[in-house]
């Protein structure tokens, strides 16, 4: 008998390593294939994902826009509503001054003998109050008020009954004043210029019972206050006396304006003419304190209650 031969198993063993790479082939296929899939579908994935997130933006932005656009119509309607506003109050404004023309145009109080009374009234109390307020006159301001009074009696309107106390107690305070100070003011001034006058002071003589020397030093040494130095000769004094007159001049002159500046500054000048004048004089004291007095007086009257009067007056005929 002939052996088998050994052909078939080589080939059987080819056909199997032929069909494990047609496998391996046909896996490596359908791996790419699927890596391709997946990739695909991951880029389709993340291009929706670019493509919500794009639109989520615009909306955003279009969001945005609507806000800002609401924003500036409510600015606008504030702005409206504001304008509209001034104009409601305006307009109550201009009624509220129709009214009140209305309402004076209507007050009894400007026709007839009580308004022109009132009127003389007022003007009355205008003139006191400026006499006292320009000149400080005091009896001029005093008799106007004497004059309202009986125009206010003659008003039977109970609205004006406060204004007739307020009426006497200004004419009260105004009695309670006293004199116009420049009328003693002046006469300070004139006792001021009087002691100026006086004589220089006499050398006192020495006593006859002094020593030998004592009088033989007075009859050549000559004592005196340094402040009346060159003031001893008939002549210098009487030059001396036409400079103080033309300082107290001046302030016979401050006194009448009632201006205390000017009246301090001519007083400082006669006072230096005093310590030269009255130098080793028993008067200079007394008038020093003349002096003082005078300085410190006041040339003007200062009343709280002055004008009260018109005030109240002008106030109860705007209400």
């Amino acid at each position: 008998m002939d052996a088998p031969s050994p052909s078939p198993p080589r080939r059987s063993r080819a056909g199997s390593l032929l069909l494990l790479a047609l496998v391996l082939l046909a896996l490596a296929a359908a791996g790419g294939w699927a890596w391709q899939h997946w990739q695909q579908a991951q880029a389709r994935a993340s291009a929706a994902a670019d493509a919500r997130q794009s639109a989520m933006a615009a909306r955003l932005d279009a969001l945005r826009a609507a806000q800002r656009a609401q924003a500036q119509r409510l600015q606008q309607a504030e702005a409206t509503n504001r304008l509209l506003r001034d104009e409601l109050l305006g307009i109550g404004q201009r009624a509220a001054l129709l009214e009140d023309s209305v309402s004076r145009l209507a007050d009894p109080d400007r026709h007839g003998a009580q308004a022109l009374r009132l009127d003389e009234l007022e003007l009355l109390l205008a003139i006191g109050q400026q006499r006292l307020r320009l000149d400080d006159d005091v009896e001029g301001a005093h008799r106007a008020l004497a004059l309202a009074a009986p125009l206010l009696a003659g008003i039977d309107d109970p609205a004006y009954l406060s204004l007739r106390q307020t009426l006497a107690q200004e004419q009260a305070a105004l009695e309670a004043l006293g004199p116009d100070p420049r009328v003693r003011a002046a006469s300070l001034l004139a006792r001021l210029e009087r002691g100026l006058q006086a004589p220089a002071p006499m050398r006192v003589a020495l006593d006859p019972r002094s020593p030998w020397y004592a009088r033989l030093l007075d009859r050549v040494v000559t004592v005196q206050p340094t402040a009346s130095a060159g003031l001893r000769a008939g002549t210098d004094r009487e030059a001396a006396f036409a400079a103080a007159q033309v300082d107290i001049a001046l302030a016979r002159a401050a006194i009448e304006r009632r201006d205390d500046i000017a009246l301090g500054l001519a007083l400082d000048r006669i006072g230096a003419w005093q310590r030269r004048l009255l130098a080793g004089s028993p008067m200079l004291a007394a008038q020093q304190r003349e002096l003082a007095t005078l300085r410190a007086l006041a040339l003007r009257h200062d009343s709280p209650l002055a004008g009260s009067s018109l005030q109240q007056l002008r106030a109860l005929r705007g209400r």
